[in-house]
């Protein structure tokens, strides 16, 4: 058995979003790293949607740059459409989006690997992870190499025992034209809980055989938004980018995306051939995602609905790919080219890459310490799709995480863990850790107790001290920011000492009809325009974020509310089906049986508290 020259103290397997925030986080703390992969070329392929961001998952990019994570500076150096989503609704559910170039961000997160200090990259299939007596000791390939750390993070997608879906046609594969890997047996014989969940993408087409002229146009903002907080080009060095300028100067030429829909005439063809889906003919055993079905499911599910809306998004700015957002599916390659030619502007659309379902084995991560750190073997972590997540942001939330907390092990310091006060990385771990989930996990606004306070505008201040004191962010990023924290104090103070009409400027911006552009201007010039944004929401959300505070701890304190056997939650006013759904299923005798069910929220736990209140239920005696 031969064994590998150097033994490291984090090994990270796998390099996608999880694999990447991971390994770079280990090698910016300081310890010596490597990362395996399958595939050098495919290090940081978008396998879905090459997009970046959305509802929720946009605050968790923005805190994953504020704690020295890629995805973030990334995605801002390669997007070729920038959004802001739900603008016109309170800072708090704001978050932004960025499509991608796919291959571009690929090539330039790999060149940021090849760069990092401490950190090693090398082609390699993990057949194997190596334990004594508890204990991990590294990693064995399917060549027989060992290779010896002190921590391993396990970062494998789709990859584990993964099978491919088209129509009646099935064959192993992690993603279109990649092997899967068997680790996953090899970790049940260490004892631990295997389970299968399935995914799946869209097909994608040919632009030139799209008639755009019958799509409505959707184009990006101006000035785009961002998720770096810093804008230096980070500390790999000179890496190329789309959209900085040498002096990082932040430009952009925006790409549009267009909007088409379905038609009944789709949903009929799709009706027809049901039987030929994996998903309807049994084939398929996993549990699918409940928030990104499939178009076979939306067909089905929501047949009041006579058409569904269809995205169709550019994958990069020198391809013709468009991928099309809203259709994914696992019928033959036939059916689909059918369905697509019944759409508006898609009558003659020439399928490129065809769609389909992929089934994988997962771990519950109720296997897990909050660290990502298995309960079952010391040293060794899980990050990303293994632990039953959806997503590239929930995954690289995911691996960075680890990253650290590998690290910090093989360093012997004290582990780092986010409440879920403190981050959506928290309230995503925590959720895992504590409830498990029974469908693939996403992040939504609605599962943080705290999410007025949770903005994707403050994620620096929440998150970069820490972020500092566990060496992940370097002095001159720190120093940044301790000018961005003094500017805000100015500000602060000058709105408490500023009156205006004999009222402090202070109270002035809470008001909903004030805002920063009714400041003078010699007031407004001492400190930059975005610094007073950040003002302005503090004060205008203090009120807001401090009663919801004071109903968090409430509801804490009646997490011993009894629930009656059989209550029908029909009754319960508010809730959403989801939810009626699972709790009419696990029949829990609490309320805080109940907040540990996956896919029940903080607002579906506040609704229930209020409702049972109002009806006189007292507390159960102790």
């Amino acid at each position: 058995m031969f064994k590998f020259p150097t033994e490291y103290d984090v090994l990270v397997v796998g390099s996608g979003h999880a694999g990447i925030e991971a390994a770079l986080a280990a090698a910016r703390i300081g310890c010596r790293t490597l990362m395996l992969t399958q595939n050098l070329d495919t290090i940081g392929q978008m396998s879905c949607n090459p997009a970046v961001g959305g509802l929720a998952k946009g605050h968790m990019v923005r805190e994953i740059d504020a704690m020295g994570g890629a995805m973030g500076i990334n995605a801002d150096a390669t997007g070729i459409q920038f959004r802001m989503l739900n603008k016109a609704k309170g800072p708090s559910v704001r978050a932004p989006r960025v499509q991608c170039d796919k291959k571009a961000y690929q090539f330039r997160i790999k060149a940021a690997l090849e760069r990092a200090h401490n950190l090693d990259l090398k082609q390699a299939t993990v057949s194997n992870i190596l334990v004594d007596n508890g204990q991990t000791r590294g990693a064995e390939t399917d060549f027989g190499v060992r290779i010896m750390a002190r921590g391993v993070v396990v970062t494998s997608g789709t990859f584990l025992r993964g099978l491919l879906h088209v129509g009646e046609k099935s064959r192993p594969g992690g993603r279109m034209a990649d092997a899967s890997s068997v680790l996953s047996t090899k970790l049940r014989e260490l004892g631990f809980d295997v389970r299968r969940f399935k995914t799946g993408t869209p097909c994608r087409l040919n632009a030139r055989s799209i008639d755009f002229s019958r799509c409505e146009i959707q184009l990006g903002d101006e000035p785009p938004p961002r998720f770096a907080f810093h804008e230096n080009k980070g500390e790999e060095g000179e890496i190329f980018t789309l959209n900085f300028d040498s002096r990082g100067g932040f430009h952009v030429e925006q790409m549009p995306c267009w909007i088409t829909h379905t038609t009944a005439q789709t949903h009929e063809i799709i009706k027809r051939n049901l039987h030929r889906s994996p998903l309807y003919s049994g084939r398929i055993k996993g549990t699918g995602p409940r928030y990104c079905p499939s178009i076979e499911d939306k067909v089905v599910k929501f047949a009041d609905k006579g058409s569904h809306q269809l995205f169709l998004e550019p994958e990069g700015r020198h391809t013709e790919e468009y991928y099309v957002n809203g259709i994914s599916t696992s019928l033959p390659y036939e059916v689909q080219l059918e369905f697509l030619h019944s759409i508006p502007a898609l009558e003659r659309a020439e399928i490129m890459r065809p769609g389909y379902a992929v089934e994988y084995d997962y771990f519950p991560p109720t296997q897990l310490f909050p660290t990502l750190e298995t309960r079952l073997v010391s040293g060794l972590y899980f990050a990303g799709q293994i632990n039953g997540t959806s997503g590239y942001e929930e995954a690289a939330a995911q691996g960075l995480m680890a990253g650290i907390n590998a690290a910090l092990q093989a360093q012997g310091r004290s582990p780092m863990i986010l409440d879920r006060s403190e981050a959506y990385i928290g309230v995503l771990i925590h959720d895992l850790v504590t409830k498990g989930t029974e469908e693939p996990y996403r992040m939504f606004t609605s599962r943080a107790e705290d999410r007025l306070f949770l903005r994707h505008d403050n994620a620096d201040q929440r998150l970069t001290k820490r972020a500092f004191d566990a060496h992940l962010v370097s002095k001159e990023r720190w120093d940044h920011f301790e000018g961005k924290i003094e500017l805000l104090r100015q500000a602060r103070q000058l709105a408490t000492d500023m009156k205006l009409g004999g009222n402090p400027l202070s109270r002035l911006l809470k008001r909903p009809d004030f805002n920063i552009h009714d400041i003078p201007e010699d007031i407004k010039n001492v400190v930059p325009l975005e610094i007073w944004e950040l003002v302005e929401i503090d004060l205008k959300y203090e009120g807001y974020a401090s009663r919801q505070s004071e109903q968090n701890r409430t509801v804490a304190k009646r997490n011993a509310l009894r629930i009656p056997d059989g209550l029908d939650y029909l009754r319960i006013a508010g809730l959403r089906s989801e939810t009626r759904q699972k709790l009419a299923a696990a029949r829990p005798v609490s309320l805080g049986q109940a907040a540990r069910i996956s896919g029940i929220t903080p607002t579906d736990i506040a609704i229930i508290s209020i409702w049972l209140t109002k009806n006189t239920l007292e507390l159960p005696s102790t």
